[in-house]
């Protein structure tokens, strides 16, 4: 029997609505690789996701790219494009977990795609690394480019981290190809779902925050809790 994966890429009607067209050749001067692996992980994450959400990681790609070229840093087109379209995996139903941060339920789910995909383990390790720690940019903008860059790129399109650097008329060229189409709201209502059905997930986390503005009694304890229940006497 097909795997879910299999059937997102080549069998579903979502996926063959979305064609093999699925993407521009090229946006803001930034072009999409070409390649059949890339193909494939685009129609894969259009079927799978909502607009809005197929939407930001297109833009992680541009943004991140941009701040790339800006800063002369080579990189490989391939594996950042991946490594950006299926970096919020872990935010869609089918691929959470009941326990697991939402960057580790992705990094898991792409993991399994790209195996499928029969792409190098030590090229999907590297996506696998982007993704995991796309939420931290101290960690993930030390590593190599492509890891960098999903970091920067999805940064830049969630809180404008970086965006003075992208000139006005780039930006608004990225925005008509891929438009934001209420992801402020979205993103919000994402991030408290995760707080309701896992919130021992986001321990430490800075979803945390929003899980105790919006969410009464909301049960996931502070750093300084853990610290003041340490079993130790002082």
């Amino acid at each position: 029997m097909a795997s879910a994966f299999a059937t997102a890429v080549s069998g579903s009607p979502a996926a063959a609505a979305s064609g093999a067209d699925v993407l521009p050749r090229a946006v803001a001067g930034v072009r999409f690789p070409t390649s059949e692996l890339a193909r494939k992980t685009a129609q894969f994450v259009r079927s799978v996701s909502s607009g809005t959400l197929f939407n930001h990681v297109m833009r992680t790609y541009l943004f991140g790219s941009l701040l790339c070229d800006r800063r002369g840093v080579p990189y490989d087109s391939e594996l950042a494009f991946v490594a950006s379209a299926l970096h919020d995996l872990g935010l869609v139903e089918a691929y959470r977990t009941p326990a697991e941060r939402f960057e580790v339920d992705g990094a898991d789910a792409a993991q399994r795609f790209l195996r499928e995909q029969r792409m190098p383990a030590d090229r999907a390790a590297v996506v696998w690394d982007a993704i995991a720690l796309h939420t931290n940019a101290g960690i993930a903008t030390r590593k190599r480019p492509e890891i960098a860059m999903v970091s920067v790129g999805s940064g830049a399109d969630f809180s404008g981290n970086g965006l003075q650097r992208i000139p006005s008329d780039t930006l608004e060229e990225i925005l008509a190809a891929f438009p934001r189409e209420g992801f402020k709201q979205d993103a919000i209502a994402t991030i408290l779902s995760l707080c309701r059905t896992k919130p021992m997930s986001v321990l430490m986390h800075p979803f945390a925050e929003v899980g105790r503005r919006h969410i009464p009694e909301f049960p996931v304890p502070t750093v300084e809790d853990l610290l003041l229940a340490a079993p130790f006497e002082e």
